[in-house]
């Protein structure tokens, strides 16, 4: 009869935790590049090693502000096939709280 192994002997997985610094004004730029770039703020999360509310915080430019300007510029260097597919404009923040100009869309 073969030996059973108790569970306590197998190794726990690891758990990947991304190493968390402060963010750069070009990593700034080149999270504007990404989002552009439609690349999901999960894998950004995991790439710069931040805390999700620093991406809105860039997006909404409230932390290096002009730095979608100077994406949009080296964008459009790199990749001019993709300008007409991109929405350069400013994050816009959409609140989940009801509002009461909401009931007129029910009118």
């Amino acid at each position: 009869m073969p030996q059973t192994l108790p569970i306590s002997s197998f190794p726990e997985a690891p758990t990947f935790r991304p190493v968390y610094r402060p963010l750069t004004d070009a990593d700034a730029v080149d999270i504007w590049i990404a989002r552009w770039l439609r690349i999901r703020p999960r894998d950004l999360i995991f790439r710069y090693g931040c805390d999700p509310r620093r991406l809105y915080e860039i997006w909404q430019e409230e932390r290096f502000p002009g730095s979608r300007a100077k994406a949009l510029e080296l964008f459009l260097a790199r990749f001019p096939a993709l300008a007409d597919r991109i929405d350069p404009g400013p994050h816009v923040r959409l609140s989940k709280a009801a509002h009461p100009d909401q009931m007129r869309l029910f009118d």
